[in-house]
């Protein structure tokens, strides 16, 4: 990315996540790169200095200032502090420090709304732990628009030009043709469209939707969705100018022919879209919440418990986000 002009070196926060998974790790890989940007990377600073420590690495940290983070440099990283409930083990998860992880979360969410940060950067989070902890949390992309008020939020990931957004989330897949609806698939591509045309810079972004039944249901041979309410929902969204397609099969929307024509697929649950976007990216791929008000992006990975700590962590993903971030910004 093209250095961006020293007056307008902008702001984000990275949340450190999962204090026992590899979140810390990849945040302190930040530290190695030249980023044009002033990064907040929020995390407790004596787990930071530990993990450090564990993976033999020389980091300056250095605490934000009550006038915000100065522009990033090699060797350094700005850290807003915030501390664990209990000292943390690589690799041990532990419920006593989710709510550690929430306090990051919110602080962030709340600073890119009230315009302290332009972008928040989110580590992976272990979603079983904060459960554990008694608070009901099914997924960043969930809390998030509940903290900030947003209707409508859409996961969408990116590696390289294949774009996958998601019209349901984290549900079971016993639940997901309860939760699709003409009316809110209309909603979802509208968000989607307008999140493609805002981030992206694609005038008119061409969406994929995929059917949810094999075939796309065959014509109501193998399941009446497609044709009772995926096919209205893509017709209306013509009407409103979105340039979308389908139902297509998904076996066969990925396919490099089908692809030429497309800007982004819109699958109808998490595994239906996911593994063929993380089989292409992996590792480098960005996870975008659209239809919030402000900009998050995240790593398209979980928190690798067995890798914290160890140095084999791969920071590609979350550098990849930071890059997205910094090209929302620049849009």
């Amino acid at each position: 990315m093209a250095p961006l002009a020293r007056s307008d070196v902008p702001t984000v926060i990275v949340t450190s996540g999962e204090p026992a998974g590899i979140g810390p790790d990849l945040c302190l890989a930040l530290a190695a790169r030249d980023i044009p940007a002033r990064l907040a990377v929020a995390a407790d600073p004596e787990l930071l200095a530990a993990r450090a420590a564990e993976l033999g690495l020389r980091v300056a940290l250095e605490m934000v200032e009550a006038q915000g983070p100065t522009p990033h440099r090699k060797g350094a990283l700005q850290v807003l502090p915030f501390r664990t409930a209990v000292p943390v083990t690589a690799g041990r998860l532990d419920p006593r420090n989710a709510h550690y992880v929430l306090e990051m979360l919110a602080a962030a969410a709340d600073g890119c709304r009230d315009g302290r940060y332009r972008a928040m950067v989110t580590a992976p989070v272990q979603k079983s732990t904060i459960n554990d902890a008694g608070v009901a949390f099914s997924g960043h992309t969930e809390w998030l628009a509940e903290r900030l008020g947003a209707p409508r939020p859409v996961m969408l990931l990116v590696a390289g030009k294949l774009r996958v957004a998601l019209a349901t989330t984290h549900l079971p897949l016993r639940a997901v043709p309860d939760a699709i609806s003409t009316a809110e698939l209309l909603a979802t591509l509208r968000v989607l469209s307008s999140g493609l045309q805002a981030h992206f810079r694609l005038a008119r972004p061409r969406i994929s939707v995929l059917g949810l039944n094999p075939h796309a249901g065959e014509s109501g041979h193998m399941g009446v969705e497609d044709r009772d309410v995926i096919s209205p929902a893509i017709t209306a969204a013509v009407a409103a100018g979105i340039a979308a397609t389908g139902p297509t099969p998904a076996d066969t929307a990925f396919t490099p022919r089908q692809l030429t024509d497309t800007d982004a697929v819109l699958a109808m649950y998490h595994d239906q879209g996911l593994p063929v976007l993380k089989y292409a990216g992996f590792g480098h791929a960005v996870n975008v919440t659209l239809g919030l008000p402000i900009i998050r992006t995240s790593v398209d990975h979980g928190t690798a418990l067995d890798l914290a700590g160890t140095g084999r962590a791969d920071p590609g993903s979350l550098v990849a986000a930071l890059d997205l971030a910094l090209g929302c910004i620049a849009s």
